[in-house]
């Protein structure tokens, strides 16, 4: 079914920083293909419904689309809610399943300025500072992106919150610690666009390093093997 007459007149709002996150899915099939790792992706707006949000979430449906009659909301929520996130959820259960410790990387971009903002970050690493095995990926992957690209601003839980509402945060809720392992990957979209040698060379350092922390911190480990899956939604 079409839903061209829900957003009418939002063509703007459609190619905004609102509409999808730009960049987000070049950089999940680079992790995907870097790591021969499972990619779920979805090239759906989130202004026709928020993957990355839970049920009951007010922000589940964009303003386009929450009043829009029950049936409607409804048929949108079966054709790309629950298929995707079903299947994330089926393969992260899958791998737990079968002896595997799951590394999740969530791709994201965030917009340069807010609200007349500026983000001071070109990368932001999301995670539960409760999960150790969490924060500790996220402080070696930041000491070896500055390491190999000193100029990068790199944060920690910004500019977001990593135990914010999201699909991360609902993993958590069904996969111990010490078996999942779930990072929001957030890359200023000023790169993205500006496109370039700059964008390609992010993408590398960020594939490069994260490679080196896990090679390096595999042979202490005492779970299984990590299996790596990207994820990614507009």
């Amino acid at each position: 079914m079409g839903y061209r007459a829900l957003f009418r007149g939002r063509r703007a709002l459609l190619d905004s920083h609102r509409g999808y996150d730009a960049g987000a899915l070049v950089m999940a099939h680079a992790l995907a293909t870097a790591f021969s790792a499972t990619l779920v992706s979805s090239t759906v707006s989130r202004l026709l419904i928020d993957l990355n949000r839970s049920l009951g979430h007010p922000q589940l449906y964009s303003l386009a689309t929450r009043h829009a009659p029950a049936t409607i909301r409804a048929g949108i929520f079966r054709q790309y809610y629950r298929p995707y996130r079903r299947r994330v959820e089926q393969w992260v259960g899958d791998a737990v399943a079968g002896g595997r410790r799951v590394i999740h990387v969530s791709s994201h971009s965030f917009t340069p300025n807010l609200d007349g903002r500026e983000r001071n970050a070109d990368v932001g690493l999301l995670y539960d500072p409760r999960r150790a095995g969490e924060a500790a990926l996220c402080a070696h992957w930041r000491a070896a992106l500055l390491a190999a690209a000193p100029a990068l601003r790199v944060r920690r839980n910004y500019p977001y919150a990593g135990t914010s509402d999201g699909l991360t945060a609902f993993l958590r809720t069904h996969f111990a610690p010490a078996t999942y392992v779930g990072i929001e990957l957030e890359v200023n979209q000023a790169i993205v666009k500006a496109s370039g040698r700059d964008w390609l060379r992010l993408r590398q350092h960020l594939i490069n390093t994260l490679r080196a922390v896990c090679t390096a911190n595999s042979p202490n480990q005492k779970s299984p093997e990590p299996r790596h899956a990207a994820t990614s939604r507009f």
